[in-house]
């Protein structure tokens, strides 16, 4: 969302969410992605996930593709998107979720497992649907907005 001010030579400025207001939006969406990736681990029986430690952290794995790679795949694949009727955006869920078990897979420590396709699927699934229910009752930039007017 844009802020116009009134600047000290008179005319109005524009100017988005302050950094800290970005950072803390980020932290909160990347808490309803770790209590959606719990929920699918919980649900479906393929995917293996042990700790909070290794939640969250998967959580932040996942939130990381979502916003980097995840904007290319979308792009690239448009068409068959289309032609699809946007179901081909469950694909690209299900390989965002498969990417993050590999990167996963590549710590020592991190205890996130997908067996399969389909577990992959479900999870995937269960997290969009898990996170729209979130969405739907926490707004991350309006959280943001109060408690940068708090620390102000």
């Amino acid at each position: 969302m844009l802020r116009f001010i009134i600047s000290p030579k008179g005319g109005p400025t524009v100017f988005g969410p302050s950094l800290s207001e970005r950072i803390v939006s980020f932290a909160i969406r990347w808490l309803i992605i770790a209590v959606a990736v719990w929920v699918a681990a919980e649900l479906v029986p393929g995917i293996h996930l042990d700790g909070w430690e290794s939640t969250v952290i998967v959580a932040l794995i996942l939130s990381l593709l979502n916003m980097l790679v995840k904007p290319l795949l979308v792009a690239v694949s448009l068409p068959i998107t289309i032609l699809t009727l946007g179901l081909f955006l469950i694909i690209i869920n299900t390989a965002m979720l498969a990417l993050t078990a590999w990167i996963a897979g590549q710590v020592d420590d991190l205890r996130f497992d997908i067996e399969d396709f389909w577990a992959a699927l479900f999870g995937a699934i269960i997290i969009s649907i898990v996170s729209f229910v979130l969405g739907l009752f926490i707004d991350p930039n309006k959280l943001a907005r109060g408690l940068g007017r708090r620390m102000r």
